[in-house]
């Protein structure tokens, strides 16, 4: 646990593990993490241990890079993948250190939780850009040392109660930590709670902390490094975050992505337009009614389909025979359906003011939920199939969470008609859409309204990507949009498709959710390049109207599409 930060990863983004080239066991974590590969004096490189060319020294640029930037990280990779003497001897060859004394000398106190050497070399660092800057310990612009301190204090804090030593922990919130939290109160007081902790693993729970013997100290280090300038200690596994950063750029820029493999560094990535989905393969046509939904499982095996048909129809992939007719809403039109997150339930909404839960291997009911005074619209599940959540044009019940028993657990207030919903797989976001121009987003942990947003135009569906940050509106001006959902910024715009005055839904598809698809009025499918908002393909799908999208979450190379002609099209 560490002062005003929450977050589980690392400055740069990646996943948090070893700090800068340590490796987990290797000796002490002072050791383990520690190693500067200094230089000797007698260096005949020519290049002093600085860095310094005192002789015929190479080019000060790799290709254009900066050599000391690019041998550098080469050290640290070297170290993290194991090939310490290659590390050693790249150092050692070339004339340059991972990192200075100083530096290593903070980061051996850190680990080593020599917490008065860590204070006394961070009272030493300057700030970057300053004429003192030299090789010693430097933080980065914008750094407050103080807080540093707080971090380092609380870690000594919490160690010392682990150690079962409470007055001189005492002694440290009092009079350490105290002056540099004054005016957090609520920190203060959450850590004077710890005091009355009964063990160690009572302590380590409340405070979500591992202990001294754990990795809060290289989590502690992490956290700290953050604030230092990476021209003196690299963040961590720098090459293996650039070389992400390539291949994330390589699939953005490719227009026709359908290789779920993450691409070679060997070569430039390009997939061929052969490849992309584009012509109907098969169709299906056990319906009787217009279809309004049609969804892949997550796990792309089965797909399952609805409309005006009172009943739902659950195929297999990729034979797409028949395995369950369910009868789902007696005489009545089923307007939506969905997965649960392991595929072993679908829950339907009905135009007889029933949601209703289904077994779907076997077909059977499982719960039908209580009656609703009007149709109920949408449906969505949490992420731990424990529970979903309906939206109803019932504005007393417009938007309620249930569990399996069929037992109401709770009851957002706001009075108004909800038309289609989406939670964020990582189980923080609710969105309900209105009747109007509205969308509500809430904090689906807390329940708590985060924001309304006021589209100026009806939207017709909504959706979220697979990594929870972007926000899918179509609307009925004929146009779909692509949200922050944190930022609320508007990424990228899609055009091409019409709107009409019914429910038209889009989503997302293709490898690395490549793409954006949607029906369309007009009975057009329309599918874009995400990220630039270039249309990919454009083709006829339905007549009259295409209503529903459905791309295979295992299958790149496959997706479905419904309408008006009781068709569902692969």
């Amino acid at each position: 646990m560490l002062a005003e930060v929450d977050g589980q990863e690392t400055s740069n983004g990646t996943p948090r593990g070893v700090s800068n080239g340590a490796q987990v066991g290797e000796g002490t974590p002072a050791e383990a993490a520690g190693r500067s590969f200094k230089v000797p004096p007698e260096s005949t490189n020519g290049l002093s241990q600085n860095g310094k060319t005192t002789g015929h020294a190479p080019s000060s640029t790799y290709l254009g890079h900066d050599r000391e930037e690019v041998t550098r990280i080469l050290i640290q990779a070297l170290a993290d993948m194991g090939y310490r003497s290659a590390a050693e001897s790249v150092s050692r060859d070339s004339g340059y250190e991972l990192e200075s004394p100083t530096v290593s000398a903070f980061r051996t106190a850190v680990l080593d939780g020599s917490w008065a050497r860590a204070e006394e070399l961070l009272e030493g660092a300057v700030l970057a850009g300053s004429q003192r800057q030299g090789n010693g310990l430097v933080l980065a612009v914008g750094a407050d040392r103080n807080t540093m301190r707080v971090w380092l204090r609380q870690q000594k804090f919490l160690e010392l109660l682990e150690l079962r030593e409470p007055t001189r922990a005492l002694t440290v919130l009092r009079s350490e930590l105290t002056p540099l939290c004054s005016e957090q109160h609520s920190k203060l007081h959450f850590l004077s709670s710890l005091l009355m902790c009964q063990s160690a693993e009572d302590l380590m729970s409340k405070a979500d902390w591992d202990g001294a013997h754990g990795e809060s100290r290289r989590i502690l280090l992490s956290e700290l490094s953050r604030c230092i300038s990476p021209s003196v200690m690299l963040p961590e596994h720098r090459l293996a975050v650039l070389l992400g950063q390539v291949k994330e750029s390589q699939i953005t820029n490719c227009l026709f992505h359908t290789n779920p493999e993450p691409p070679s560094l060997y070569s430039d990535h390009t997939c061929d337009r052969c490849h992309f989905p584009s012509t109907t393969a098969l169709e299906l046509d056990e319906h009787l009614g217009e279809l309004w939904q049609v969804r892949f499982s997550h796990n792309g095996r089965r797909l399952a389909s609805c409309g005006m048909d009172p009943y739902i129809i659950i195929w297999s992939v990729p034979d797409f025979k028949v395995l369950h007719k369910i009868p789902a809403h007696t005489n009545s039109h089923v307007c939506n359906l969905a997965w649960s997150p392991d595929d072993k339930m679908i829950v339907t909404c009905g135009k007889d003011h029933y949601a209703k839960i289904w077994n779907a291997e076997t077909g059977d009911l499982i719960n039908a939920l209580e009656r609703f005074h009007e149709p109920v619209s949408s449906c969505v599940w949490a992420a731990d199939c424990q529970t979903l959540i309906t939206g109803s044009f019932d504005k007393e019940k417009s938007l309620c969470q249930w569990n399996l028993k069929g037992e109401r657990l709770y009851t957002w207030t706001r009075k108004h008609r909800t038309e289609d919903l989406a939670v964020s797989p990582d189980g923080h976001w609710l969105v309900a859409m209105d009747e109007r121009n509205w969308l509500h987003v809430y904090n689906f942990v807390t329940r708590e309204l985060e924001y309304e947003w006021d589209l100026k135009v009806r939207p017709t569906s909504v959706s979220i990507s697979q990594d929870s940050r972007f926000l899918l509106v179509n609307k009925t001006d004929g146009e779909a949009q692509l949200v922050d959902i944190v930022s609320r910024d508007t990424i990228q715009k899609y055009q091409g498709h019409s709107g009409g005055d019914y429910t038209i839904r889009s989503g997302f598809g293709g490898a690395d959710e490549s793409f954006v698809i949607s029906g369309s009025d007009d009975g057009l499918v329309c599918i874009w390049h995400k990220s630039t908002g270039i249309p990919v393909h454009r083709m006829e799908a339905h007549h009259p109207r295409c209503n529903a999208v459905s791309w295979n979450p295992a299958n790149p190379c496959m997706f479905a599409t419904c309408g008006d002609d009781h068709k569902i099209k692969m």
